[in-house]
């Protein structure tokens, strides 16, 4: 009885092992030879497998899901943008500026976001928002003055100066992810954020930065390419100077074709001649080279900048700027003409009579 009882047991433990082997056969076999529907199906979580990847337990929402996206995923939330512009730096902005109480500019590469900006009373995204205080914002996401990573090119590390901190810091969220949170220093609220790739944070350099390896590198542009990235940084400038003021109850300012070619004159002399001021070499200021184009007005003021890499960080600039904060905001200013050259940056607000 008991041999009995021990070959039964053999029996059934090898009936157990045969059954495991043809089921690891036939999964082995699924694997090397998959349906059309199962390739579908592995292709599927292979997709969902890189979007997990994306520190969406740091930080979610609408806004989140912009980022790292393919151009149908944006469209499908969005729909199409108002307009793209180019950039300097290998990407082109899509622009969406007529989302009510929202202005996002999205950075798209080779069918695929690798840049968010944006600001607004309604921004979609958690655990932070737009108006959040800075002690909380610094909660969720400690600011530091050493930001380090590594890449296949070399290792980086950005180092961020007082202001940087204050203003807008950089938070590193997983090894290729970064953010960059822009506050008003006046209010100390959030005013804008940015989302961006290693490699597009290493094209536009907001921060000093010791690396060891290579930079990506950034084309030379001609005077036609230059001229279009000019424009289009020149109608960003618009929007968002306008949502902000929108921020503070005040109307927005239209657009005026003079007054921004005065603006452009003043950025192109400025990046010409390598002075930065409001004042010409020749002496002329505001009054005088609005006066060569006969544009009357009530009142008028000037900002300028220099250096920024792009249109959003030259505007969050003047806003932390006690002086030209207040041109900025404004409330008798009716017109803004803007004129960007190169890296050079000019706003000419007028009242009209």
């Amino acid at each position: 009885m008991k041999r009995l009882g021990i070959i039964a047991v053999l029996l059934f433990v090898f009936y157990i092992f045969m059954e495991e082997e043809a089921l690891l056969n036939d999964f082995i076999h699924n694997l090397k030879e998959p349906s059309v529907k199962e390739e579908e199906l592995i292709k599927d979580e292979i997709k969902v497998e890189q979007q997990e990847k994306l520190p969406s337990n740091v930080f979610s929402g609408d806004l989140f899901e912009l980022f790292a996206s393919s151009e149908q995923k944006i469209i499908d939330k969005l729909g199409q943008p108002n307009r793209k512009d180019p950039s300097p730096y290998g990407y082109d902005w899509w622009i969406y500026e007529k989302i009510e109480d929202q202005y996002i500019q999205i950075a798209m590469e080779n069918g695929q976001s690798v840049s968010v900006f944006a600001t607004g009373d309604s921004i979609p995204m958690s655990p932070v928002t737009i108006g959040d205080q800075y002690e909380k914002v610094m909660e969720h996401f400690p600011f530091e003055e050493e930001v380090q990573f590594e890449t296949t090119d070399g290792s980086y590390q950005f180092l961020l100066k007082e202001g940087d901190l204050k203003i807008n810091p950089l938070v590193s969220l997983s090894d290729d992810y970064f953010i960059q949170f822009y506050f008003d220093t006046f209010t100390n609220e959030l005013s804008s954020v940015r989302l961006l790739t290693s490699d597009a944070l290493l094209r536009i350099k907001p921060y000093a930065v010791k690396y060891r390896g290579d930079l990506p590198k950034v084309e030379d542009l001609d005077e036609q390419q230059w001229e279009k990235v000019q424009n289009g940084r020149e109608r960003q400038i618009l929007a968002i100077s306008n949502i902000i003021r929108q921020r503070f109850d005040l109307s927005h300012l239209q657009w005026e074709n003079q007054v921004s070619q005065v603006a452009f004159s003043h950025s192109k002399d400025m990046s010409i001649n390598q002075y930065f001021s409001h004042f010409s070499l020749n002496g002329d200021g505001l009054k005088e080279r609005l006066a060569k184009y006969d544009i009357a007005y009530r009142s008028a003021g000037e900002n300028i900048a220099a250096q920024y890499p792009d249109a959003p960080a030259a505007v969050e600039g003047w806003l932390n700027s006690e002086g030209h904060r207040k041109a900025l905001l404004n409330r008798d200013y009716t017109h803004l003409g803007v004129g960007v050259y190169r890296d050079y940056y000019t706003q000419n607000f007028v009242q009209a009579q």
